[in-house]
């Protein structure tokens, strides 16, 4: 038996609605990301433009044609616009409907009703960029991303290279021409695709599963209402940035940081504004950090930093402007933020040590705490480096 063009998009159809059914409650209805949901929405307008096409031939061509080749083309754009999710954000809409709107008007105005292949070498062209931008968002993850990415960008840019080689064919002869006819038709690419689809489904399918393991992990190192780090998420990733340093003979500090008084704005202005200052000093350690350094919140009101490469000197210039960006935050309240101990510690040649490093910058904050706090106070190894400390700002009254 002969497989038709009309065949093969028929069981192009009925694959495409039977993965969508499967992707959509294996892997979206569990992961709910942007990734899953663009690609299930990629596979309906798929099936749909595919479906489109098996009027033509009818009365309904004159509608149905465009409709088929921009549907496909946004279920392209589609597949671009979930790999983009994957390494930055979501595009904008003028860069969703460019490609969709240039297919309709082209295939709307080049006589529809009666050349079943009206506006083709604009959908052709706009199916290999859409899908080859998919391609190259995919290959720029980083290599640690996951497992499946490669072979998801590999088969996405084999369907771009496809729709590229029949755009140049149709330009160069036309739909019936001979190399277009023979190895870019209908038929062949549709077989072609089904096949990729199948492929890509499996990968994407992969891959949100292990985005599910991601987002797990990342929900266990994170702290709730800051975002920062945890004590042990820090902890976990400070012990490795220090082995780096270690091996590349690189100093480093480790600060940390107190919220002076902090038992008083919840006591006076109640536990919400307590979390609303947490919330605050956490937003000006990441306005003020780079993005190599790492901050947690090593517990309560205390906070810890990691500043590989960094000197003491440059930590202090670090805790003022935390300091500074914290004061200059207003407060729901407007009463006046707290005031912040630090303790700085050096990781250096001498002792690469994260236990010891994190020791003595306990013992520094301790002493910042009893020299009339808001300040920072440097340690140097095990022992304290007296009389070294370093205005964070006015110092807050004594006690508790």
């Amino acid at each position: 038996m002969t497989l038709d063009t009309t065949t093969l998009q028929i069981a192009f159809g009925a694959i495409a609605i039977t993965l969508f059914v499967l992707f959509y409650t294996v892997s979206f209805r569990q992961t709910r990301s942007a990734y899953s949901a663009w690609w299930c929405a990629a596979i309906a307008l798929f099936f749909t433009g595919t479906t489109s096409y098996l009027l033509d031939g009818t009365a309904h061509q004159v509608w149905a044609n465009p409709l088929g080749n921009t549907l496909l083309v946004m279920g392209a754009v589609c597949v671009w616009a979930g790999a983009r999710t994957l390494r930055t954000s979501r595009p904008a809409w003028l860069q969703l409907t460019a490609a969709p709107l240039l297919t309709l008007l082209a295939s709307a105005l080049d006589d529809p009703a009666a050349d079943s292949w009206s506006g083709g070498a604009v959908f052709l062209g706009m199916m290999a960029l859409s899908i080859g931008l998919a391609s190259w968002e995919l290959w720029r993850l980083p290599s640690s991303y996951s497992k499946v990415q490669a072979p998801l960008a590999v088969s996405s840019g084999l369907v771009a290279i496809l729709y590229l080689a029949r755009c140049l064919a149709f330009v160069i002869e036309g739909p019936d021409g001979y190399v277009f006819t023979t190895y870019f038709g209908s038929g062949t690419t549709t077989l072609v695709t089904m096949l990729l689809l199948v492929v890509v489904s499996f990968s994407a399918a992969a891959l949100s599963a292990e985005q599910i393991a991601t987002d797990l992990r990342a929900r266990a190192d994170r702290d709730a209402l800051t975002g920062l780090l945890n004590r042990s998420g820090f902890l976990d990733l400070a012990a490795t940035h220090t082995d780096r340093l270690a091996r590349a003979d690189r100093p480093g500090t480790l600060i940390l940081a107190d919220l002076d008084f902090f038992k008083a704005v919840n006591d006076t202005h109640g536990h919400a504004a307590g979390d609303t200052v947490l919330q605050t000093f956490a937003e000006a350690c990441t306005e003020t950090v780079r993005s190599t350094d790492l901050v947690g919140r090593y517990g309560g009101e205390e906070f810890i930093f990691l500043l590989p490469g960094a000197s003491v000197s440059r930590s202090e210039d670090i805790t003022r402007a935390v300091s500074l960006a914290l004061r200059g935050h207003s407060t729901p309240g407007g009463f006046e933020m707290p005031t912040v101990s630090y303790g700085i510690a050096a990781i250096e040649a001498s002792d690469y040590d994260l236990d010891a490093a994190i020791a003595a910058a306990d013992r520094a904050l301790y002493a910042a705490k009893a020299s009339g706090r808001d300040r920072s106070v440097r340690a140097v190894g095990p022992a304290l480096e007296q009389g070294r400390d370093s205005s964070a700002g006015p110092a807050g009254p004594p006690g508790a």
